[in-house]
């Protein structure tokens, strides 16, 4: 069924339902999970971000590891993780390509109407932009 999937991690209680979902889905169907986690900055530009990701991003993503196995102790040999920079929504389904990801799993934090004007709904803009299913959990 599904070979590889994706989730977007943030640490929400969503994500972490996505999270495991996706393993499960990922045992049942001898796959594996890619756990992608994504920094957004808003000050300081994309410099300032690429000297910050290449400090960190090797311990972020160990951090990112240690979090999730915490959560399910049998899923370390079936997860990758990333932690990267940019907009959620462009980096996920750049991973689709990159990564031959077959399922998306995410998850979906209700926000004020004016909040999903202001800054928008990862789960929407993957969900209105994939070419591959797209899972979203609440």
């Amino acid at each position: 069924m599904f070979s590889y999937s994706l989730v977007g991690y943030d640490g929400s209680p969503t994500s972490q339902r996505a999270f495991l979902l996706a393993v499960a889905l990922a045992r049942a169907c001898r796959g594996r999970v890619r756990v992608v986690s994504v920094l957004q900055v808003t000050e300081g530009g994309a410099d300032a971000c690429a000297l910050m990701m290449a400090d960190s991003s090797a311990q972020r993503a160990q951090e990112l590891l240690d979090e999730l196995v915490v959560m399910e102790p049998e899923a370390r040999d079936l997860i990758d993780v990333e932690v990267t920079h940019g907009s959620p929504g462009d980096v996920l389904l750049s991973q689709v390509q990159q990564h031959g990801i077959d399922h998306i799993v995410i998850g979906h934090t209700e926000r004020g109407n004016l909040a999903r004007w202001l800054l928008g709904s990862v789960s929407g803009d993957v969900l209105a932009r994939a070419h591959v299913p797209v899972t979203v959990v609440r």
